[in-house]
């Protein structure tokens, strides 16, 4: 299986791995409900504090919190809650909207990107 990896909400950096040749940062997993996980150390998996993301997903929508239901859904192309992925829990309200996937998978980067990323 490959990586997972998506952009952060409030500063849209990619959300590097630590198998990656860029450094991890903290970033935060926020649900509907005001719950949130921290992860220092993204291993590239979809998992933040101990949280898998479509785990998260799955359990905001209603289904049994279970990965494989949460992909199924993230790729449906139906309308549904998403968990949040910020880089500065303070001040950010949560918000329906999905992050943005990293193409590159939190990996695989292209030299020549932006310092910003």
């Amino acid at each position: 299986m490959g990586f997972f990896s998506w952009h952060t909400q409030d500063t849209n950096k990619s959300i590097a791995n630590q198998h990656s040749n860029r450094p991890t940062f903290t970033v935060f997993m926020l649900d509907d409900k005001g719950n949130s996980w921290v992860e220092d150390n993204y291993d590239g998996y979809g998992e933040f504090g101990g949280k898998d993301f479509y785990e998260l997903l799955a359990e905001m929508n209603g289904l049994e919190p279970d990965r494989g239901a949460g992909i199924n859904l993230a790729f449906s192309g139906k309308q549904f809650k998403s968990p949040n992925l910020v880089e500065r829990k303070t001040g950010w309200e949560y918000v329906e909207d999905e992050p943005e996937n990293c193409s590159g998978q939190g990996f695989w980067y292209d030299d020549k990107e932006d310092e910003d990323y």
